[in-house]
């Protein structure tokens, strides 16, 4: 028998099982050099990699460990473990471990053995699974599901490139996202959150609102459109549109300001970050009189958006100041790391449209929210099954943490 050797035992879940069985080990000074348990829906199944030190036979331990787990009423199996193979599976620690998040309404086998797949494929070991969401009942309700799980992976994918493409097709196809992340310190340290406004935190586009309004909601599609071609750059496309809303009254202002339509996952996700004491910013192209709002309901650390100008309670179809465009997004990203001590590898930026690409691209994680396709071909991270709440499972929280 090796003195190295793999103890797995299965069976109904207990309290003190671990502590009983880990107790024969003491008495033979048994070194540990790996563990892992999971329990489902009460089947437990514990694995322990232990070394037996060189003064004690083996069959007396696996006689006293047998007998123990048949007390506890428990199955036992051994496997011996070749020095050769163990030192190989050591050498394995200096290869880059990646974490892959799958999100979806509801988890699938299919989910799980496409993506396992790919990263065969790759040459990328799955060491580690575990649920993040809660348990999803079987009945329907009213509030929409989350499903969640996270693999653990090691290994350097052979095409990465490819890789990520066939996770984009998985996500089209199966209404699934994935996001595959190096797992670094920064990972598990993220200290600002910086977000998109229209189309990301609420549901609308606040200029469309306005321009339907003012009653120029098809003049405004159309500039927009003619943007959206390259026709026209997004600075002077944005002036043309403020300057149809000439006349409109401020209370309209203020009305649209009231409905607007937060988000799904929003609220939770600030509630969440807030009471951990990340930083949070709103980086938007549409309007401060907005983000101010949202900034009061959501408890968000900073705004940066576009002053529109109201005189004697008439929007006059101007803008105060400097656009903010998508570089100058990036631009207030980075300033605003920078004053808080920061490092831009541990902050997150959040938007839908082109022009937060430059700010996705900056962040340490980029994340696509409910994106156009060219954005989410573009950006590293995309979170289109679920709502704002799903990037907290990209940082590794369980709903249990969060509530």
């Amino acid at each position: 028998m090796k003195d190295i050797i793999l103890f797995v035992f299965t069976g109904e879940d207990k309290k003190g099982l671990t502590s009983s069985l880990t107790e024969v080990f003491v008495k033979y000074h048994i070194d540990i050099l790996d563990i892992g348990q999971a329990v489902i829906q009460n089947s437990l199944s514990l694995g322990m990699l232990a070394h037996i030190p060189k003064e004690y036979e083996s069959a007396p331990i696996l006689k006293d460990v047998l007998f123990r787990a048949h007390e506890l009423g428990i199955h036992a199996k051994f496997y011996p473990i070749e020095n050769n193979d163990y030192e190989a599976w050591v050498d394995q620690q200096g290869k880059p471990r990646y974490i892959i998040t799958l999100l979806a309404r509801k988890m699938t086998s299919e989910h799980v053995a496409r993506v396992s797949r790919i990263l065969f494929e790759n040459d990328l070991n799955i060491e580690q699974i575990s649920r993040l969401t809660g348990r999803i009942p079987l009945e329907e309700t009213l509030n929409p599901t989350r499903a969640c799980i996270e693999l653990s992976a090691r290994g350097k994918p052979t095409d990465p490139v490819n890789m990520r493409g066939k996770f984009l097709e998985l996500t089209d196809e199966l209404g699934l996202d994935i996001a595959f992340q190096e797992d670094t310190i920064f990972r598990r340290f993220r200290r600002m959150v910086c977000f998109d406004m229209d189309s990301t935190l609420i549901e609308v586009e606040v200029i469309d609102e306005l321009a339907k309004a003012a009653g120029v909601g098809e003049e405004v599609a159309k500039i927009t459109e003619s943007a959206m071609r390259g026709e026209i750059d997004f600075n002077e496309s944005f002036r043309r549109r403020v300057g149809l809303l000439k006349g409109l009254d401020e209370s309209v202002l203020e009305g649209i300001a009231e409905r607007l339509p937060i988000t799904e996952g929003a609220e939770r996700l600030f509630a969440t970050l807030n009471s951990l004491g990340f930083k949070t910013a709103i980086l938007s192209g549409g309007f401060t009189y907005f983000a101010r709002h949202l900034q009061k309901k959501l408890g968000v650390s900073t705004i940066h958006a576009n002053e529109l100008d109201i005189a004697k309670g008439k929007v006059t179809g101007e803008v105060k100041g400097q656009i903010v465009d998508g570089q100058r997004k990036a631009e207030l990203l980075k300033e605003i790391a920078k004053a808080e001590g920061i490092r831009l590898e541990q902050v997150i930026a959040v938007g839908d449209g082109a022009n937060d690409l430059p700010m996705l691209s900056v962040a340490g994680l980029g994340i696509a929210f409910r994106a156009k396709p060219i954005v989410k071909e573009t950006a590293e991270h995309s979170i289109s099954t679920l709502g704002l709440d799903g990037i907290l499972y990209l940082l590794g929280f369980r709903d249990v943490e969060t509530g």
